[in-house]
């Protein structure tokens, strides 16, 4: 398990514990877990188009449509004789999670989805398993009949996008494939609002309902991504009440949050949301990242910097406080924080698709090496309290920013390569607190 950001090593692995030295010696010895995911399986197909083209298929500039097999071919085949296709990822925004959080953490992820049985070299299906981080454990995957899905991102002159989405056999992962063990050793299980747009014959909303309860079981946190603020506003009042009954953690950015709320702040909105779910993760475009918890009042650390007005009198006072579940703090006390992006963001952004998945795989990642470092220092001073977090709201706050600045520096929503040991640009003090 590597630990997240640019962290002091004293941290890590206590020097007052007398069995550090064997510890170290042999990492078979450290108690491991894994995070994780259910997905619709698709392949991410990029490519720049006229607005002729978009009225060819009927397509609404700006909008998302579900396409069949055969629109989607024609589509396909247009793309390629136009030689208009740019890239071809992986997609999935839990998938997208899940790898990043592999390739941050170079630990152990579970991808609960479907696959098609039968792979040819250069399919869909193959270019999706070539590229998912190897630490990415696909062996609970569903084999279907059918092809994996596709979402096409067709961008328009203008830069507006507007996505072609063709299911295939994505929602059909089955409830029996969903396999009990695998949750005992988990560290948090992720699902999308995207697993709510499918038809009542197709079984993955029914196979997210079996796992959140198996999770809801073991004791496991349950994360939701929200996904687009399109699927929120349909039906808000559902999804408060979802999420007030199944979801433990909470990552949208600041439009799923207002058709959530009807709050256009985003520290009212996130208010408001802290009284039916316990930790927050909101993404606000250029400006940065919020976040939002409990703490134990008697756990409860004032920060050293600059104090922050905007609904709430000075929200980040607490921010160098760890987040609790709010049933573990016997004073609850509400925490925000917000970090503008790292350097400001890149120089050159290539790729907005996928940000927001990589802030999340920071905070599991941090969520995880707080189990890790648990399970294996219980007696550490660092759990003298039930944290959710090893690091504070501040702190996650900025290595959130630091992934997303990662991603959107490249065309892929999937991280290329791990974080740098060192930031060269940064001073250490950047990691504290």
């Amino acid at each position: 398990m590597k630990f997240p950001g640019r962290r002091k090593t004293k941290h890590y692995f206590p020097i007052d514990d007398a069995n550090n030295q064997s510890s170290l010696k042999s990492q078979k010895q450290f108690k491991r877990r894994h995070l994780i995911g259910i997905d619709q399986t698709m392949v991410d197909i990029e490519a720049k188009v006229s607005d002729d083209f978009l009225r060819k298929f009927d397509l609404i500039k700006g909008s998302s449509f579900i396409i069949d097999n055969q629109k989607a071919l024609k589509l396909h085949n247009e793309l390629i004789s136009e030689n208009l296709i740019e890239y071809e990822h992986p997609g999935g925004t839990i998938a997208n999670t899940l790898h990043n959080y592999s390739m941050l953490a170079d630990d152990k992820s579970v991808l609960l989805g479907v696959m098609s049985k039968k792979i040819n070299v250069g399919s869909f299906a193959y270019k999706y398993l070539c590229h998912s981080s190897s630490r990415m454990d696909l062996n609970y995957l569903d084999a279907v009949d059918g092809p994996i899905g596709r979402c096409y991102t067709l961008i328009s002159s203008d830069g507006e996008r507007t996505f072609a989405i063709n299911k295939g056999s994505m929602n059909e992962l089955s409830p029996k494939a969903i396999d009990e063990s695998i949750f005992q050793d988990s560290c948090a299980l992720v699902i999308s609002a995207y697993i709510t747009r499918c038809e009542s014959y197709e079984e993955i909303q029914r196979s997210s309902e079996k796992a959140i309860a198996i999770a809801k079981n073991y004791k496991i946190p349950v994360v939701l991504s929200t996904g687009t603020k399109f699927l929120i506003q349909d039906r808000p009042e559902w999804w408060l009440n979802f999420i007030k009954e199944n979801i433990d953690i909470l990552a949208m950015n600041e439009e799923e949050s207002m058709a959530l709320t009807g709050c256009e702040n985003v520290i009212e909105s996130m208010n408001q949301l802290l009284d039916i779910t316990d930790y927050i993760l909101c993404t606000v475009g250029s400006e940065g990242i919020y976040t939002a918890g409990y703490t134990d009042d008697d756990a409860k650390r004032l920060t050293t910097l600059p104090l922050i007005s905007n609904f709430k009198e000075k929200f980040n006072e607490y921010e160098f406080s760890r987040a609790m579940m709010k049933s573990d703090c016997i004073q609850p006390l509400k925490v925000f924080s917000y970090k503008a992006p790292f350097k400001g963001g890149p120089e050159k952004i290539k790729n907005t698709n996928g940000a927001g998945d990589g802030a999340l795989a920071a905070l599991l990642h941090d969520i995880s090496a707080n189990q890790f470092h648990r399970d294996n220092y219980p007696n550490s001073e660092k759990h003298n309290f039930n944290f959710l977090t090893y690091s504070s709201f501040s702190q996650v706050c900025k290595y959130a920013n630091r992934v997303s600045y990662e991603v959107i520096s490249q065309h892929s929503p999937r991280l290329m390569r791990g974080l740098p040991e060192k930031e060269d640009c940064l001073e250490e003090a950047y990691w504290d607190n």
